[in-house]
């Protein structure tokens, strides 16, 4: 599914020559060079178009450039293949908003700024395809919710993203994509499943992108790539359009270099949509701006509940540990008052057991497949019955999905109907876990929970890993933000997570960002310098 590269950067270096005599960047006589674009923020190239420095043309040239040069294997080095498909309208888009801008008309903070989204996302005229060989041919009527609303504040899709395919599980391997490295040691794995978005963004493809957390999808990738992740809580924002795991679980986020870029990707995305009921819970829930809340002194005062029963003390674990309980340290000299939980089994196991996962994903994945695939490609549809439909079992019948998922979707396939007893009591368990954290943030006056984003460092590839970390916000449906806490000294970042009660992000995006502000924990990978 990749552009060949050579020729698609010849024509945007084409239009970007056609363009130089009509679009201008304000306050200039004419376009200057594209500046590197390696560890800018969103924030940074808003304050560079708007004083007329770059076109959002030259940005999504200057990306493209950085695609070519570190996605794919050259010269001996293996590539991130973080990138499924390259947008072929991205420029033409670019060109419209630099238009818009030339005639005074600014959408907002996003406006001509380039991002990525993980390709179970759909967006119109682009494939989605979970990164399955099996749904290469998947071409939504439309854009999900979230990628309309992000066109609307003016952002540029410039690619779709690898990912572990169908959403399975933290390491982004995919039948279409094959293996998506660390920027930090292309050795190890870069999280998951949103882990292409991740990579994608640590190494300046873009500088912010879309993930999915069902369990940890968006805040492990965060974790991994000395990144900014949001977990929303469940109802803020819209999965319209997004290839489901679980209904009752799924949640889409950013994934972004500073909590500021994190804050204005959630001011274009959320709030109620009526094709995502969920959202109804989001009324009244939405503040003018989230970066209202962004405050060098948020901490002071904060009561903040040490997680002790996710801090391991063996191997890696400890070095993750080491480097949270210093951000914990940082916190404190900050201002805020902490509380160790110590263990806590009953919670622990109510989490442990509130997974709907395999519950849901044929019932939910099948409906999806009805509005956003419309029976195609049609060469699945009647592989199985009933063959008029694209169906989990013409997905399996087709084996083109990696095999260890293809195992997983195999044994999924003629799930029980629902609800059975058996569901019934993992819903019991949800909404036990749900008291049982309200219960346990109000008994202590607690303002959030603080605890490894992921218990170690990223494993090398083929080495698997712990992410039993990500239960209590994705079972419950409560928010979490992961935000880099450091790096091992063998250079593998870290992130520390903070968790609150329903719609507290203002509060926990507040947390993160004196913290980030303080400690300065972001840099930028060494494997991909600016290209000079």
């Amino acid at each position: 599914m990749r552009l060949g590269f050579a020729g698609f950067l010849a024509l945007v270096s084409a239009v970007t020559a056609a363009l130089s005599a009509t679009v201008t960047p304000v306050g200039a006589g004419a376009a200057e060079p594209a500046p590197e674009v390696a560890g800018r923020t969103v924030s940074d190239l808003r304050a560079m178009l708007d004083d007329g420095a770059v076109t959002s043309v030259q940005l999504v040239e200057a990306y493209l450039r950085r695609i070519d040069a570190y996605d794919r294997d050259r010269d001996g080095r293996p590539g991130l293949r973080a990138v499924l498909t390259i947008d072929p309208s991205a420029v033409a888009q670019a060109r419209r908003l630099d238009a818009e801008r030339a005639q005074g008309h600014v959408r907002g903070p996003l406006h001509g700024i380039p991002v990525v989204v993980k390709d179970n996302i759909d967006t119109a005229g682009l494939p989605t395809t979970s990164g399955s060989l099996a749904l290469r041919g998947l071409r939504p009527p439309d854009d999900a919710t979230q990628v309309a609303r992000l066109r609307e504040a003016g952002a540029i899709v410039l690619a779709k993203t690898n990912l572990h395919e169908y959403a399975m599980s933290i390491y982004t391997t995919s039948s279409l994509g094959g293996q998506t490295r660390n920027p930090y040691d292309p050795g190890r794995h870069p999280g998951g499943s949103s882990g292409g978005t991740a990579a994608a963004v640590a190494a300046s493809f873009a500088p912010a992108g879309l993930g999915t957390d069902t369990c940890g999808s968006v805040r492990i990738p965060a974790a991994h790539n000395n990144l900014v992740g949001v977990r929303p809580t469940l109802g803020l924002s819209s999965r319209d359009g997004v290839a489901p795991l679980a209904g009752t679980q799924d949640t889409v986020g950013p994934l972004t270099t500073s909590v500021e870029d994190a804050a204005l990707l959630l001011d274009a995305t959320v709030g109620y949509d009526p094709a995502d009921p969920v959202t109804e819970a989001a009324v009244g829930a939405v503040p003018g701006s989230y970066t209202g809340a962004l405050r060098r002194d948020a901490l002071e005062g904060a009561r903040l509940g040490i997680v002790t029963d996710y801090f391991g003390a063996e191997g890696r674990e400890a070095d993750t540990t080491a480097l949270v309980r210093a951000a914990v340290a940082d916190m404190e000299a900050l201002g805020a008052e902490v509380v160790e939980l110590g263990p806590r089994p009953e919670l622990m196991d109510t989490a442990d057991r509130a997974n709907r996962v395999r519950h849901e994903f044929e019932r939910d994945l099948n409906a999806y497949l009805a509005g956003s695939a419309r029976g195609r490609p049609g060469r699945l549809a009647h592989l199985a019955e009933p063959r008029d439909e694209l169906t989990l079992a013409d997905i399996v019948a087709s084996g083109e999905v990696t095999p260890s998922v293809l195992d997983t979707l195999r044994a999924w396939v003629n799930s029980p109907a629902l609800p059975n007893p058996e569901y019934d009591e993992v819903l019991r368990r949800r909404d036990l876990l749900r008291e049982m954290l309200s219960g346990l943030l109000a008994a202590n006056d607690l303002d959030a929970l603080v605890y490894p984003a992921i218990s170690e460092p990223p494993t090398p590839i083929g080495v698997r890993q712990s992410y039993r970390n990500c239960r209590l916000a994705a079972f419950s449906g409560f928010p979490a933000v992961s935000v880099p806490a450091g790096f091992t000294s063998d250079g593998l970042p870290v992130g520390v997570e903070l968790l609150g009660a329903p719609f507290s992000e203002p509060e926990l995006l507040g947390y993160a960002y004196a913290y980030e502000q303080a400690t300065g924990h972001r840099a930028p990978p060494e494997g991909t310098p600016p290209l000079g």
